[in-house]
């Protein structure tokens, strides 16, 4: 099987959101969505790996795939969560009403309903995509209950004695909108209540609701939140919230955030890692995909799994200890690192310094951390070229991970992220501040 370090990358052909992230029976599970047969968005299948230490994955092939009427168009994206022992795949179901005669993988005129359904697993390596799916939550035919199109990513969790599902909609494509239904079981749901909020977009995707520290968030994917004349018109932002898991009411505490001021990043998903950390992976968006030197081609990544934490009402995002624990082998010649495989690059900047990572330039301005991947973008056009940090007062410490088609810059443990996609990175490093590089060893990690 092939295997990735510290970026989940396509095995070949298409990746884009991570589903069903989850610790089971001593393994990271981590699913994906995946088009097996071409670098392009197409009738979805789940992908799946497994990691013992969220750095080195190895691919288990597909694990779901269409084989119902009511998901004949795709296996779109969801959670999972395990109950008595078994591992649970919730998933939202597509079926087509108008097909492409010329591409049967789009709905012609976006004319598709989606449904809820899942999938039970003994073991969580074995799927039976004929006998164990089931749909749990049929086309919505209220649209002030649920858009019959766009309702989808379901986020189950369990709390107290009561099983909660969120899903992403919309009210007539005009307002985002969030619906919850309640479980005993985690098989029979009843609906319970809904939210629209202008700050959902159009169209929310991908909704998250979770406790830190004893303090509810809100994660998601608001669509057509942005101009699509500076690249996406969708983004992955969180905000504080107050949750009553009684009567299933949301309430957003101020404005929504980027998760990542690079804004390549979209559909986080959160889970608790072995040890109750809450960590979030999410799709690093290619517009452009890229093609190995033994022909493959595939476009997508995840980046790296980061821990949330909130201190003083700061949400953080920081590297993992197993990340740190394996990027701890410093190089003895930090001007030359091997851009063959992924590296930590740790340095203090203060303001006007900077590094150029191989025509990656990262500097301090105006007290902000900017980044700026002009030269290493392939000439790629429409998309953000550049990006910053909210202000930050006085000298930083940033923690670098460079992979040969991702940069994650951590700035004072977390309290930012800057992450980029880059194309054809140069293998040179020149800078005006001081650094170490540290590279992955696997020895150390077990």
């Amino acid at each position: 099987m092939k295997k990735n370090v510290l970026h989940l990358k396509a095995p070949g052909n298409w990746i884009n959101d991570p589903n069903g992230f989850i610790y089971y029976k001593g393994k990271y599970h981590l699913f994906y969505q995946h088009f097996p047969y071409a670098p392009v968005w197409g009738t979805m299948h789940w992908g799946h790996a497994v990691s013992e230490d969220l750095v080195h994955w190895e691919h288990q092939g597909v694990a779901l795939f269409p084989t119902k009427e009511y998901d004949q168009n795709g296996v779109f994206s969801g959670s999972a969560l395990e109950i008595e022992g078994k591992l649970c795949l919730y998933y939202s179901a597509v079926k087509y009403l108008e097909k492409d005669s010329e591409n049967i993988h789009i709905a012609k005129n976006d004319c598709f309903e989606t449904s809820q359904a899942m999938v039970i697993s003994e073991d969580g390596f074995h799927f039976d995509n004929w006998k164990d799916k089931r749909q749990i939550i049929p086309v919505s035919k209220d649209e002030n209950r649920a858009h019959a199109t766009h309702t989808r990513d379901p986020k189950v969790w369990k709390e107290a004695d009561t099983y909660y599902m969120v899903l992403g909609s919309t009210f007539r494509e005009e307002i985002g909108m969030i619906v919850f239904y309640t479980s005993r079981d985690g098989v029979n749901w009843q609906f319970a209540g809904k939210l629209q909020d202008k700050r959902f977009g159009r169209i929310l995707e991908c909704p998250d609701i979770f406790k830190v520290n004893d303090r509810y968030l809100f994660f998601g994917s608001p669509m057509y939140i942005d101009d699509k004349d500076r690249g996406y018109e969708h983004h992955a932002v969180f905000a504080p919230a107050e949750f009553d898991p009684v009567q299933c009411e949301l309430t957003l505490c101020g404005t929504c955030e980027y998760v990542d001021y690079g804004l390549d990043i979209y559909a986080p998903q959160t889970n608790l890692d072995k040890d109750g950390r809450r960590v979030m992976v999410a799709w690093m968006r290619m517009p452009k995909s890229v093609k190995e030197e033994d022909g493959m081609e595939w476009n997508g990544m995840l980046c790296q799994p980061r821990v949330i934490e909130v201190e003083n009402g700061h949400v953080y995002f920081r590297v993992h200890p197993e990340i740190r624990k394996c990027f701890r082998e410093e190089v003895t010649s930090p001007d030359k690192p091997d851009f063959s495989r992924p590296f930590c690059l740790r340095t203090g900047m203060k303001e006007g310094e900077s590094l150029n990572i191989g025509g990656y330039r990262i500097c301090m301005e105006n007290g902000r951390v900017s980044a700026d991947r002009s030269e290493v973008f392939a000439k790629i056009t429409g998309y953000p070229l550049t990006a910053e940090s909210p202000e930050i007062s006085g000298e930083c410490n940033l923690e670098i991970f460079v992979d040969r088609n991702l940069i994650e810059i951590f700035i004072n443990d977390g309290e930012f992220v800057i992450s980029h996609v880059v194309y054809g990175l140069g293998t040179y490093l020149e800078a005006t501040c001081s650094f170490s590089i540290f590279t992955e060893t696997r020895m150390e990690c077990e």
